[in-house]
């Protein structure tokens, strides 16, 4: 069975972004030496599925920071948006999250990294994610892009594990209970 898993960081007042989708934020955080678990996350997914916003900001970095293939989930872009150095590395689809978990899963994928608000939102939404890991840095934005939206239910969550770093992140990671993933 191919699982969703969710790594990511949010201010502590729940955004992953600032309303421009501006992360400036997050770049001055980081502490020498700290990972908050990031390497041995993407160490277990066999690829990325990424929306298009959090695409063009993966663009802006000064490498491209991905080594596991990835898919980018677009209604807007085209395959003239994507890098020439970069075609064998991503890949486009208009898919909806069910239809491209069960293709991936055809491929030989079991564990997805889910990146990005709307599409960790329609991947929760459509009961795909199994795992969420979510850094909290000690910022206050104010207003921005939250990490999640509306569900038409309660989703319960067990805490699998909370790590507290010198740089005062705190990073846990939590479990989608089985009797919801039917």
């Amino acid at each position: 069975m191919i699982n969703g898993h969710v790594f990511i960081a949010t201010s502590l007042d729940g955004f992953i972004a600032r309303a421009d989708h501006e992360i400036d934020w997050l770049e001055k955080q980081p502490v020498e030496g700290e990972d908050h678990g990031y390497d041995a996350f993407i160490g277990r997914v066999d690829g990325i599925v990424m929306g298009s916003n959090t695409f063009r900001r993966a663009l802006d970095f000064e490498e491209w920071p991905y080594t596991l293939p990835v898919v980018v989930l677009s209604q807007s872009l085209t395959l003239d948006d994507i890098p020439a150095d970069l075609q064998d590395k991503v890949r486009l689809t208009r898919a909806r999250p069910f239809r491209l978990m069960q293709a991936l899963e055809k491929e030989g994928w079991k564990n997805v990294y889910v990146d990005g608000g709307s599409v960790v939102q329609s991947f929760l939404r459509a009961d795909l994610i199994r795992e969420i890991t979510i850094t909290t840095v000690p910022i206050l934005l104010g207003h921005g892009r939250r990490l999640f939206g509306a569900l038409d239910r309660d989703m319960d969550l067990e805490l699998e594990d909370v790590n507290a770093y010198p740089s005062g992140l705190v990073t846990c990671r939590y479990v989608i209970p089985a009797q919801q993933q039917d």
